[in-house]
Formats: structure tokens, sequence, C-alpha cells
């Protein structure tokens, strides 16, 4: 269960935690922001995100779980009698502060303390409900050119640090093999070319707890990048989850192109642990997004047909 009952991804906690208010306008991302009539014809393909963008503005506390305990009600309702592995999402730590500015403590480390603490419940009843827990983690990769923009490279690499320190405490007592992390660019059809390169945020992103690891391998701007997972010393513990079809494009992948993509991390960690994934959610907020829903279903089924290629060809 993704983002169904919230709407969006990293907006959604100014509902459960309090510490949050006004609407504070956001930067482009450094890619579209030479590109006015761009941004124009993006919007208006993807829609008006109409949500309020809050800052952090007082103490960060957790005041509502209920919204979450409801997510889970309705996700195991829709699994019973289904002999399935659910997971649920939730906003990492690091997420929260590159959506909600900082506008009250007087560090990111603090900020992030308090989000520690506020976030944790909601880690735990996922888990304790059965569910592996999914964290999303753009702050690692697409915040560079968004929510962090103004900081230098160093910088960014030390908040993204910062955040996984985070990130690994608020899920210290959940074991690591029921935990996974959603790392990407940006679910947006723009250019691109001010993505951070994978390479150079790699070593923080296997620094974090969770087992499985979620990335882009289909956008074209990071395609390549699976020689970095090839070229670098994995624990053994770490399962890759390449995104194998894009969520941007009505394209419908084929599947052998989805079994050559999934081929190229099989070489290198082997078939069990590898999991063939989307690049994002193909609905981040409520009300955006380009996909036509038919061709998501379309999408996802060539995406178990490219998986079972490659399990038929592994024998």
């Amino acid at each position: 269960d993704g983002e169904l009952g919230k709407v969006g991804y990293s907006t959604y906690i100014t509902e459960r935690l309090s510490g949050f208010g006004g609407d504070v306008p956001r930067k482009p991302a450094l890619d579209l922001a030479p590109m006015p009539e761009l941004r124009k014809k993006l919007a208006a393909i993807m829609g008006d995100q109409e949500f309020v963008r809050a800052a952090c503005v007082d103490k960060v506390e957790l005041v509502n779980l209920e919204p979450c305990h409801e997510d889970i009600r309705r996700f195991s309702k829709a699994l019973e009698g289904k002999d399935v592995r659910g997971f649920m999402n939730a906003a990492s730590p690091g997420l929260i502060t590159a959506f909600q500015p900082n506008q009250y403590y007087k560090t990111h480390e603090a900020y992030l303390a308090d989000l520690v603490d506020a976030m944790r419940p909601e880690y735990e009843a996922i888990a304790a409900a059965g569910f592996d827990l999914q964290l999303d983690c753009p702050d690692l990769a697409m915040s560079r050119h968004t929510g962090y923009q103004d900081a230098s490279e160093e910088e960014f690499l030390k908040i993204a640090a910062a955040n996984v320190e985070a990130l690994n405490a608020a899920t210290a007592n959940i074991p690591e093999e029921r935990l996974r992390m959603h790392v990407c660019w940006g679910n947006y059809e723009g250019p691109h070319d001010h993505d951070i390169p994978l390479e150079r945020v790699v070593d923080v992103i296997i620094g974090a707890r969770p087992s499985t690891i979620l990335f882009e391998g289909a956008n074209p701007r990071h395609e390549h990048e699976w020689t970095v997972w090839r070229d670098t010393r994995l624990p053994d513990s770490k399962v890759l989850a390449p995104g194998v079809i894009d969520t941007c494009s009505n394209y419908v992948e084929h599947p052998e192109l989805i079994a050559q993509r999934l081929e190229r991390f099989v070489s290198i960690v082997g078939i069990d642990r590898v999991i063939a994934s989307t690049d994002c959610g193909f609905g981040t907020f409520a009300g955006y997004g380009k996909i036509d829903p038919q061709v998501t279903w379309k999408k996802l089924k060539a995406l178990r047909e490219g998986a079972d290629l490659v399990a038929d060809r592994s024998g």
C-alpha cells in the first residue's frame, strides 16, 4: 500500500504531527528553473498540486496515529485470503525535512532528532501489523536539486548522511530484513540534467539499515548507473530492487527489455537478491500523474512477464 489513503507521500505527516504550518512557495527544481514553458506544460499535463506546502514552525511531536492505524486496517482487509507479502510506505525523517523546510530548530540535526521520536510509532505500528516497512527517501538523491538545492554538494552529502543516521535510529527496533527504502531523482518528466550521480551518494545509501533498496533503473538519465552497483562493495544482506519500468511515460515496456534490465542486476548479486520494481509510484500526490490507469496495469503486467522470463532462464 503506497499513498492511496494520503494526499501525498511527503506531506501527509502534517495531519499526524504537530509543528507544521504556513504555505511556503517552493523553488523549481534546478533542471526546470530555466524552462518556464516546460513547467507550464508539465503542470497542464499532470494537474495542479493544491495541497498546502507547510514548513516546520514549532516543535514536532506525534499527535494523531489513528490515520496510520486506518491505513493498516484498509490494507489488512485488502490482503485477506491472499498469500502475499505486503509492505507499506512511510515518509523517512529526511524526506520530511526536505519537503517541510525548517523554520524553527537551530540545526538540521535537532529537527531530525524530534522527527525520529515522532515517526518511530508509525514505523513500528506498520511492522507490528506484519507488514514490511518501506521508507521513502528521495531526500538522498532528488532533494539535491530540489529541497536542498541551495547547499553545496559537500553540504548536501553531510545532510544526507545525517538523514540516514536518523532513519537508522527511528527503525532500530525493526529487523533490517523487514525494511525497504526507495531512492529516486523525482517522478517527473524533466531534463534531469542536474541530478546528482548515483556514485556520489551510493555509500550513503548502503549505510542505511533497510536490506532492500529500490531505485530508478529505467529513467534514461540513470539507467546506465547499473555499473555503479556492480562496482560497489555491497553487504551480503542487501537486496536490489531496480526500477525496470518507467512511471512518467505511457509507453509499455516490452517484457524482453524488462528481463534484460533485470539480468544486469542478477549478474551482480544473484537472482535471490533482485526484485523487479518500478522507478517510482504512479501517483505520488492526489491528482498528480500523467499515466493512464489502464496503461499502468499494462505496465505492471509487463513487469510480471519480464520477471518470469528471468526466472525461466535461470532455471
